[in-house]
């Protein structure tokens, strides 16, 4: 479920920047890019969780600690490339 809601997020990420760069208005394809982001997120803590209830604690100990930096990252970079046209609109009003 993760995998098809974070390539959502990449897709609208993507339509956000192309979207901008056509010169059409491109805040909803931010908001679902963020919005997806977001799911991805929920979706993977749902997965740690599923694994709390099982006790699979070999599963906890092999992917949360390599996930968490990849989410991190992931989600500062779909932050920056989603807010990324409002601050070049906002730089070339100035």
């Amino acid at each position: 479920m993760w995998l098809a809601i974070s390539i959502i997020a990449i897709v609208a990420t993507f339509i956000n920047l192309y979207m901008y760069m056509t010169g059409k208005d491109y805040k909803l394809a931010m908001a679902i890019g963020l919005s997806f982001t977001a799911l991805t997120l929920c979706a993977e803590y749902s997965l740690a969780a599923d694994w709390v209830e099982v006790k699979d604690w070999a599963a906890l100990e092999d992917v949360v600690p390599t996930m968490e930096r990849a989410l991190w990252f992931l989600t500062i970079v779909s932050i920056f490339l989603n807010i990324a046209p409002i601050l070049l609109e906002r730089k070339r009003k100035k």
